[in-house]
């Protein structure tokens, strides 16, 4: 190694830090998603009512704590990269298709809207996983992971909607 010449720090080498920044970005928009998944399904999961929306509201109960997991790995990974953490007054809702549904019964208003939500989480972190390729090894990592969970938790809900549907419900 030549002398005065310190290798490559990576995503956090000062050439980098325009890279990084726009991971901490992504990584912001993540967490925000993350959060807004944690309101809308323990909303749900308190809401529904009837026979038929009990598995749906346990599982919703379990997704909660696990989407909260991944707001905490997205917020501790934006630190590590010096950005910010925001709070409150940096959120803007967008998960429209999850609002409560009129009818607490209407269980099926409840399994597409997680859908999409899962489905917009993993078109996410999918691009997370794409733009740190070569450059933070360590953020895409963990959003692998926990694009696993996400792709986990839609075919999981894909499975109760195709249910409704067989039974001529949705």
């Amino acid at each position: 190694m030549e002398t005065g010449v310190s290798p490559s720090k990576g995503i956090f080498d000062g050439v980098n830090a325009e890279a990084r920044q726009h991971v901490v970005d992504l990584l912001t928009r993540a967490y925000w998603m993350e959060i807004e998944t944690v309101m809308s399904y323990l909303a749900a999961a308190v809401n529904l009512d009837g026979v038929r929306a009990q598995e749906i509201k346990e599982s919703l109960e379990a997704d909660v704590e696990e989407e909260l997991g991944h707001a905490k790995q997205f917020a501790e990974r934006i630190k590590e990269l010096y950005g910010v953490v925001p709070g409150s007054e940096g959120f803007t809702a967008e998960q429209s298709y999850l609002q409560p549904p009129e009818e607490q019964t209407d269980v099926v208003h409840v399994i597409r809207g997680v859908i999409k939500a899962e489905t917009g989480a993993i078109e996410h972190y999918t691009r997370i996983v794409a733009e740190t390729d070569q450059i933070d090894p360590v953020t895409q990592d963990m959003t692998i992971a926990i694009l696993h969970d996400e792709q986990a938790h839609r075919r999981h809900f894909e499975g109760f909607l195709r249910e409704y549907e067989f039974e001529g419900l949705a």
